[in-house]
């Protein structure tokens, strides 16, 4: 088990983990461009099995292997976590079928801000939390909803949400490289759980290639890219600062926008995108050069 962090590249390793999770938080916001595409075709659940499949046969090379060599605690973790991944990713898409964007991820903010306030050690991160926060009350425009299933569908993606933070902490415990084979198996599993779910709505995409490559755009940018880069930042930071970082979102969803889609953003998104980076920039992880000893 020691040996596994050695097999990525050395120049991978060297990159800081805001790094990797700062491209992790733009490729979130790239996939639902192409989720766009497949909504009309084939549903929300549909496009949850696009992710997940996709994703699936992007990681299989890791997968077999992985299982076979894992212990009965390893592979209890990674069932765990595929499931987690086939329900959470559900939930999302079918909460934002009926509720705005702005009120999903406030909800998902809500167990981020637990986990960050569970591992506040210093005023410093105190402060840096609470800057982070405001940021992003003020980036979300959140309209409360009348909906009780859509409102029953985002709190079990925000809670589960929560659950793969905690799981992708512990299957990137064994280093970066471990915690990517592990979460390609975990996608294998998600992939087992979702199959009955969203196949028959997904099927209807199967004859046209421009849906295809969209589902394959959708895994590729929402799951693949996104979760390697939080491995490669998870092995290496508290999972309270990772927490934190996830204050990013939001921010990175406003400068995404004004980029890619010309939506510029108003006085009151740079002073909100602004407290974000001053609260990430404030906050010092305390064991930064030893985080595993913290996670485990």
């Amino acid at each position: 088990m020691q040996s596994k962090p050695s097999t990525l590249p050395r120049a991978v390793m060297a990159i800081p983990p805001h790094i990797w999770f700062g491209v992790s938080a733009v490729f979130h916001y790239l996939g639902p461009a192409f989720a766009v595409l497949l909504l009309p075709a084939v549903g929300v659940l549909g496009v949850a099995w696009f992710r997940i499949a996709s994703a699936a046969a992007i990681f299989a090379p890791l997968t077999k292997s992985t299982i076979a060599q894992a212990d009965a605690r390893t592979r209890r973790l990674m069932l765990a976590l595929g499931i987690c991944l086939a329900i959470m990713n559900s939930s999302f898409y079918l909460a934002l079928e009926r509720l705005p964007m702005s009120l999903v991820a406030a909800i998902e903010f809500i167990g981020t801000i637990g986990i960050a306030l569970y591992g506040l050690r210093t005023q410093r991160n105190l402060l840096a939390l609470v800057l982070a926060v405001a940021g992003v009350i003020i980036l979300i425009d959140v309209k409360w909803s009348s909906d009780p299933i859509g409102l029953a569908w985002a709190f079990l993606n925000g809670a589960l949400f929560v659950l793969y933070i905690v799981l992708g902490h512990k299957i990137s415990e064994a280093g970066a490289a471990g915690g990517i084979k592990r979460l390609g198996a975990a996608m294998a599993i998600a992939f087992v759980a979702v199959m009955p779910i969203g196949l028959v709505q997904a099927m209807k995409a199967f004859n046209d290639p421009i849906l295809l490559a969209a589902g394959v755009g959708v895994g590729l940018c929402s799951s693949v890219i996104p979760y390697v880069c939080d491995q490669l930042a998870m092995s290496r930071l508290p999972r309270a600062s990772f927490a934190l970082l996830l204050c990013l979102l939001p921010a990175s969803a406003a400068i995404i926008g004004a980029f890619v889609l010309a939506q510029l953003p108003t006085l009151k998104d740079v002073a909100g995108i602004a407290l974000v980076m001053a609260g990430v920039a404030v906050h010092r992880p305390p064991d930064l050069e030893k985080p595993n000893e913290a996670q485990g």
